[in-house]
């Protein structure tokens, strides 16, 4: 029986071409997207390096003085702040809801509906999120959401005054005291006292103001009116008394005041009369400061004190749904034997929660939180468009000094050196995800 042909080993030469030929063929392939990471990535960074060690004009080596204005220039260090703050609160806390929203969701039949309600805001850009909250945050009750809500939860425990532009008008018996108003005479019993103001608009008197009317003198006590000294048309009117158009001023508090204490006080009924006893013989008529409380009008939002968490809570409202569906999608994988077993054996759901649920949780809450880090580090829209100009320099953030120092001041220097030190600062955040990755894949 013949025995089987067996083939030749290639010749090595013809070996090496085949290989060499498979190389040549994949970087032709490789060469389009490496021409594009170059042109797009290293080139910039290269160049960015480079012009960091120069000065503004490009033209002078300026060595270590633009990475030294990082640390010595006062824009650029609160910029660093308030970096750090949002590197530590809005990772964490986005992270945390969405643990929160995944975990509560995950039994419930409308959990889907909840989660897309939720993840919505991520499919709006940065720069709509960012008008949406610059207007929700608007100092002005009546247009920005979260002072009406704020106004609205004050006014139901405090009422404001309403009367808070009411003043004296020409020829009037009060004068000013301590954010009030004073008569400059005492009065007696038996007498009847006017207190004229103005300064109120009619659409703003309270509800319940009826039409004014002269006060009638009571032998043993002192009678008077508070009312809106001012009626409508030239040559209309009388000043000084009481018309037919004109509104009392409804709850004015009126006290008499002797050697600087208060013996006495009523309050302006609905047609602005008011009573006091004989107690107040001899003494001075005031109307307080409390009568011309100016109203409530909420929080200042974009101030300086909080404008950076308010720019934070935008964030967190767009990246919480990000999160969600993150770990929701890492909480069906976790084994519901290891739930159903902790639960077996007494456990209650928060202990199930702490000691079961985000111990299996942790790798994908360890690459929500980088991510989310790596993504803060570079805000810009936000903070650009929330922040009035007159907060811009309190919530500054590297990004945002990155763009004012290279295009509004002319330092392109320094915003390269600002560039640099924001890839450092990312470097090590990415090294520690890829790593994390890489531990993954080998399990």
């Amino acid at each position: 029986m013949a025995a089987p042909a067996t083939t030749a080993p290639a010749p090595p030469g013809r070996r090496k071409s085949v290989t060499g030929t498979r190389r040549t063929v994949a970087f032709l392939f490789l060469l389009p997207a490496l021409v594009l990471l170059g042109a797009l990535v290293v080139y910039p960074i290269g160049y960015s390096l480079i012009r960091s060690f120069y000065n503004a004009n490009g033209d002078g080596f300026a060595g270590f003085d633009n990475y030294k204005a990082i640390f010595t220039d006062d824009g650029i260090r609160t910029a660093l702040k308030n970096n750090i703050i949002w590197v530590v609160f809005a990772p964490t806390v986005s992270t945390a809801l969405g643990l929160v929203f995944a975990v509560l969701t995950e039994r419930i039949r409308w959990g889907t509906a909840f989660k897309l309600v939720v993840f919505m805001p991520m499919a709006i850009s940065m720069l709509a999120a960012g008008i949406i909250f610059r207007l929700v945050y608007d100092q002005d009750p009546d247009k920005g959401v979260a002072n009406a809500v704020w106004v609205g939860i004050h006014d139901t425990f405090a009422q404001s005054s309403a009367f808070p532009n009411a003043h004296p008008g020409r020829e009037s018996p009060l004068k000013p005291d301590q954010g009030g108003f004073v008569t400059t005479a005492t009065v007696h019993t038996g007498q009847t006292v006017s207190l004229p103001l103005v300064g109120v608009a009619p659409d703003q008197m309270p509800d319940g103001a009826k039409k004014a009317v002269a006060a009638r003198p009571d032998p043993g006590k002192i009678t008077g009116t508070a009312w809106q000294d001012f009626t409508r048309g030239k040559g209309v009117g009388r000043l000084g008394a009481p018309d037919p158009s004109e509104l009392g001023y409804d709850g004015m508090r009126v006290e008499a005041v002797k050697d600087g204490k208060v013996v006495a006080s009523a309050e302006a009924a609905a047609d602005g009369t008011f009573t006091l006893p004989a107690a107040a013989d001899g003494a001075q008529l005031r109307l307080p400061a409390s009568n011309f409380k100016q109203p409530y009008n909420g929080v200042d939002w974009l101030g300086p004190s909080l404008v950076t968490p308010a720019i934070i809570g935008s964030y967190i409202w767009m990246w919480a749904g990000f999160a969600m569906v993150l770990i929701a999608a890492g909480l069906a994988g976790v084994p519901r034997e290891l739930l159903e077993a902790a639960r077996v054996d007494g456990a209650t759901e928060w202990q199930v929660f702490r000691k079961v649920t985000v111990p299996l949780l942790a790798p994908v809450l360890a690459v929500v939180t980088v991510t989310l880090m790596i993504n803060v580090l570079k805000v810009f829209d936000l903070v650009y468009i929330i922040a009035p100009g007159s907060s811009q320099d309190d919530a500054n953030v590297l990004a945002l000094e990155l763009y004012r120092k290279g295009f509004a001041e002319g330092q392109p220097g320094i915003a390269s050196a600002i560039a640099v030190f924001l890839l450092l600062l990312v470097i090590p955040v990415m090294w520690f995800n890829v790593r994390r990755l890489r531990r993954e894949e080998r399990r």
